[in-house]
């Protein structure tokens, strides 16, 4: 997993990777579906991708099986713009692969084959280009990689080397089914906290890392535990975020939802992109609420992250807001 010396990333990303399997029949369950398209996925690589759709040079760190979808891992990075050189494969271990059932607006069940462990929580320690981490300007990682080791310690080695630098970004994006329990999620997300400077997240993720689900008080738990910037998603009732000196809260865009799966990992690269442009941070939510929105009204995650030409389009015209 090393890189070229004295390169340097606007983002990059450490995390899950896998294969999408997407029904395209809406409104049947997995049994009744008769066809379905393949796309890159997880989370964390989608969040790459929705980055590099915005300029921003990005790679990811991850891990796959050593199999046919490993191989059509990397083709898709190449051809999405992400840098693949973090990529590696595990012997003996698949490439995960995600099916999901689609509900509009709101009911997307997903199934994932991660079993008995899945490549992206094999990462370790001594691979990583801490070099490339430390230089990036977004380091983003997720809880999932927490839930696990070797992943867990790979991700401390990560950011004590990183040393709470800006723009130290964790996704809370928990997954019950990647945990042993509630319990086990909390005292491991309370221990990232002590090493970012970002947390973003929904209200019930927030739960899980500083007991509030409230926005404002949720907000205010991550400040006080050193984050410099707390984000939190409200889904159809918008997204608060908040400084030390700063509230401010975005409306949400009304649109027609296809599949939400991928809208917080498109909000996630388009937010990494505003952080970097130095805008206002009302201007940096609504951008990234936008892309999210982009993301909801498409059938895939990977390959359905919007350009910034494609948000500030939207952002341009005049719309109606819950």
């Amino acid at each position: 997993m090393t890189g070229r010396a004295g390169s340097r990333f606007d983002l990059v990303t450490i995390g899950r990777v896998g294969v999408d399997m997407y029904p395209l029949q809406a409104g049947v369950g997995l049994e009744d579906v008769e066809t379905f398209g393949k796309y890159l996925g997880g989370s964390a690589t989608n969040v790459a991708i929705a980055g590099a759709r915005h300029g921003l040079r990005t790679a990811v760190i991850t891990r796959t099986g050593a199999d046919p979808f490993g191989r059509f891992v990397h083709k898709e990075l190449q051809r999405l713009g992400v840098d693949d050189r973090f990529v590696s494969a595990v012997d003996r271990l698949h490439t995960p692969v995600t099916f999901c059932e689609i509900f509009p607006p709101d009911d997307f069940p997903l199934y994932f084959y991660r079993d008995p462990i899945a490549p992206d929580l094999a990462i370790s320690a001594s691979e990583l280009d801490l070099d490339a981490i430390t230089r990036a300007r977004i380091y983003w990682s997720t809880v999932t990689g927490l839930s696990h080791e070797p992943s867990r310690t790979a991700h401390h080695t990560a950011w004590e080397a990183r040393g709470r630098s800006p723009l130290t970004i964790l996704d809370l994006d928990y997954r019950p089914m990647f945990w042993r329990s509630p319990d086990h999620a909390r005292r491991a997300v309370g221990a990232a906290l002590d090493h970012v400077t970002v947390a973003v997240g929904n209200r019930e993720e927030c739960a899980i890392a500083v007991g509030e689900t409230d926005p404002d008080r949720a907000a205010d738990a991550l400040l006080e535990r050193g984050v410099e910037l707390a984000v939190v998603k409200q889904g159809p009732r918008g997204v608060l975020a908040k400084t030390r000196t700063e509230r401010v809260e975005v409306a949400a865009y009304l649109i027609d939802v296809v599949n939400g799966l991928g809208a917080g990992d498109g909000f996630g690269g388009a937010l990494c992109y505003g952080l970097l442009q130095d805008w206002p941070l009302e201007r940096v939510l609504r951008f990234a609420n936008i892309a999210g929105a982009i993301v909801a009204g498409r059938l895939e995650c990977s390959t359905a992250m919007p350009t910034t030409d494609e948000v500030e389009a939207v952002l341009q015209e005049p719309v109606d807001v819950l």
